[in-house]
């Protein structure tokens, strides 16, 4: 007899993650790419790198 998949148990014991567990392992790969996209944005903005700022006579 197989294990169903509805019924839950441990994951390392299945076959195959269900649809459900392979979107919600794709949405977490997902919110830490952009969160560390995000990170890396504030960290190379233009308010910290003076030589993209304006010259004082065009503000």
């Amino acid at each position: 007899m197989t294990k169903d998949r509805t019924t839950g148990g441990d994951a390392a014991t299945r076959e195959a993650p269900t649809r459900q567990e392979r979107l919600a392992a794709k949405l977490r790969e997902n919110l830490r790419r952009r969160k560390s996209q995000a990170r890396d944005m504030t960290a190379s903005s233009p308010e910290s790198d003076p030589s993209l700022s304006k010259p004082e006579g065009e503000r």
